[in-house]
C-alpha cells in the first residue's frame, strides 16, 4: 500500500501522499466488509481537504490523489483478491467506488469549508487594518502590515472619498463594480479600494496621478449620472500617519461642498483651503454672521430667500442679471432683494469692503448652518 501512495502521488502531480491518511486501509477494508464509509472515517476525509487547503493544494489535485490511489489500489484490494465470480467482484466495486465517491465528497466539503474561514478570516484582518489606517491608531505596526495588501505607506499617498445617497458596503455591487473595474484599468496592487462607514474610499500612492480621475469615472459608470453622489480628493501625505491625514480632509472636503452646494462632483481639499481658514476661527466666524446677518431675521418671510440671492449673487460674479437666471426671477427681484438687504444690515454689495464681510458672512451661514443652528 505505501508504494501505491507513492505512485499516486507521482499519478497527480506531486500532491504529497501523506494526505491519503488512512485511506488505502479504508478502501481496503470496505472491500471485504461491502459497507459505507463509517462518519469517523468521513470526518478524517474532511480534515483532509481542509488541511489540503491549509497547505496551498488545490481541490482538485487532493482529489485526483485519492481517485488515482483508488484505481492503483483495485487490483491489490483484499476483497478484490478473494472474490470468486464476476458478481462477487461486482458486488466488492460497488462499495469501493461509493466510498471513493463518499471520501471525494467529504474531501470537498472540508476544503471548502476551510477556504470560507479562510476568507473570513482574511476579511476581518482587512477590516481591522482599514480601520486602524484610516482612524490612525497603531501606527507603529501599520506599514508592515500594510505591505500585506500591497500598499507602501513610506511614499506619499492620496485618498479619495465618495459620499452617495446610499452608504456603500464591502462587497456590495457598487464597492465590488468600481474595486474590479479600477484594478482592470490600473493594473496595480499599490491601489486600495475600501469603506469607511458609508464612505467609499480609494488610497493611491501621489506618484499614481491618474488614479483619482479613473476613479470617479468608475464611481460614475456604478452609481449613474442621476444619483447624488460626490467625491472628495485629500492632500497627499507621507508615512501611515499621512493616509488618516488625507482622508480627513477628503471627509472635510465633502462636509464643505455640501454645505455649500459647490457645482460638480470632485471636490479638492486643496481647493477648499480658504473655507478651512474660515473654520478654524469657529468663534470669529459665529461673530461675524452674528453681526452682519443677523438683522436679516427682521425680514418678511424670514432670512432665507435674502441669503439665497447674495450666495448667487457672489457666485454669479456679482452680476445681478446671472443671479436673477439661476434664481429664476426677474432682475428688478433681485436688484430689490440687495437693496432690502442694505437696509437692514447695512452693508452694501456695490462696496467693496463691505461686500467681502457679506460675502465672507454668507459663506459662514452655510458652513455653519446658520439661521438654523441659531435657533
Amino acid at each position: 500500500m505505501a508504494g501505491i501512495a507513492e505512485r499516486a502521488s507521482a499519478d497527480a502531480q506531486g500532491v504529497p501522499a501523506d494526505l491519503l491518511d488512512g485511506y488505502l486501509a479504508e478502501l481496503d477494508e470496505v472491500s471485504t466488509t461491502r459497507q459505507p464509509l463509517r462518519p469517523d472515517r468521513l470526518r478524517v476525509r474532511r480534515e483532509v481537504g481542509a488541511r489540503a487547503a491549509e497547505r496551498g493544494v488545490s481541490l482538485h489535485g487532493v482529489i485526483d490523489l485519492h481517485l488515482s490511489a483508488t484505481w492503483l489500489a483495485w487490483r491489490s484490494l483484499s476483497g478484490v483478491r478473494r472474490a470468486t465470480g464476476a458478481d462477487a467482484v461486482r458486488a466488492a466495486g460497488e462499495a469501493v467506488f461509493k466510498a471513493a465517491d463518499a471520501a471525494v465528497t467529504a474531501i470537498a466539503e472540508g476544503y471548502e469549508e476551510a477556504q470560507r474561514w479562510s476568507v473570513r478570516q482574511e476579511e476581518s484582518f482587512r477590516r481591522e487594518f482599514v480601520d486602524d489606517l484610516l482612524d490612525g491608531r497603531n501606527l507603529g505596526q501599520l506599514a508592515e502590515r500594510a505591505e500585506r495588501f500591497g500598499l507602501r505607506l513610506a511614499g506619499s499617498n492620496v485618498v479619495a472619498a465618495v459620499r452617495s445617497a446610499h452608504p456603500v458596503v464591502d462587497g456590495g455591487a457598487v464597492f465590488r463594480a468600481v474595486e474590479t473595474s479600477l484594478g482592470l484599468r490600473l493594473d496595480s496592487r499599490d491601489v486600495l479600494v475600501t469603506t469607511k462607514e458609508g464612505l467609499l474610499v480609494c488610497v493611491a500612492p501621489e506618484a499614481m496621478t491618474d488614479v483619482p480621475d479613473e476613479f470617479v469615472r468608475q464611481v460614475a459608470a456604478a452609481l449613474g449620472p442621476d444619483s447624488a453622489w460626490r467625491v472628495g480628493l485629500g492632500r497627499a501625505h507621507s508615512g501611515p500617519g499621512g493616509v488618516v491625514r488625507s482622508f480627513e480632509q477628503a471627509r472635510h472636503a465633502l462636509d464643505i461642498a455640501e454645505r455649500l452646494g459647490l457645482p460638480g462632483r470632485l471636490h479638492k481639499a486643496v481647493d477648499l483651503l480658504v473655507y478651512r481658514v474660515l473654520l478654524r476661527d469657529r468663534a470669529a466666524l459665529e461673530n461675524l454672521v452674528s453681526v452682519v446677518l443677523e438683522p436679516l431675521r427682521g425680514a418678511r418671510g424670514g432670512p432665507g430667500p435674502l441669503l439665497d440671492t447674495l450666495a448667487s449673487y457672489f457666485a454669479n460674479g456679482q452680476v445681478a442679471a446671472a443671479c436673477a437666471r439661476e434664481l429664476h426671477l426677474g432682475v428688478r427681484t433681485v436688484t430689490y432683494r440687495l437693496q432690502r438687504v442694505a437696509e437692514l444690515t447695512g452693508y452694501h454689495v456695490e462696496d467693496h469692503a463691505q461686500a467681502l464681510s457679506l460675502h465672507v458672512a454668507v459663506l459662514g451661514a452655510k458652513l455653519l448652518d446658520w439661521p438654523s443652528s441659531a435657533d
